[in-house]
């Protein structure tokens, strides 16, 4: 191998890593809690209160993340947190249609800092 092909795929090795930390720094990051406070209020607070976790027509969902589990059974993560949202339950509407991925990641950034 020349020299000049060694640097080209050193060059594109070096790239690859940028692309992948970048990556994983920007998913590990998804969503901004503050907008997710606003789509909590819009959508959310009418059922649900999110300075406690006492009951309003839905749970309160102060401290969610830091349960052990939802009221579904499920352990709150999310993924779980989004399959509730998106399917809704008994009383709940689901928002699978209704919220775009974006609101749903704002809003999930949201709860997990309640």
């Amino acid at each position: 191998m020349s020299v000049e092909n060694a640097i080209r795929v050193n060059r594109i090795g070096v790239l690859a890593l940028v692309t992948a930390a970048a990556t994983a720094g920007f998913a590990a990051g998804k969503g901004d809690p503050l907008k997710g406070k606003a789509v909590f209020q819009q959508q959310c607070g009418v059922c649900h209160h999110a300075d406690s976790a006492a009951k309003k027509m839905g749970p309160g969902l102060k401290g969610l993340f830091k349960r052990e589990k939802m009221g579904n059974g499920r352990k709150p993560t999310e993924a779980n947190v989004r399959a509730q949202i998106d399917s809704g339950s008994t009383g709940m509407p689901a928002y699978k249609d209704m919220l775009s991925d974006a609101e749903k990641d704002d809003l999930i950034a949201y709860l997990k800092a309640l």
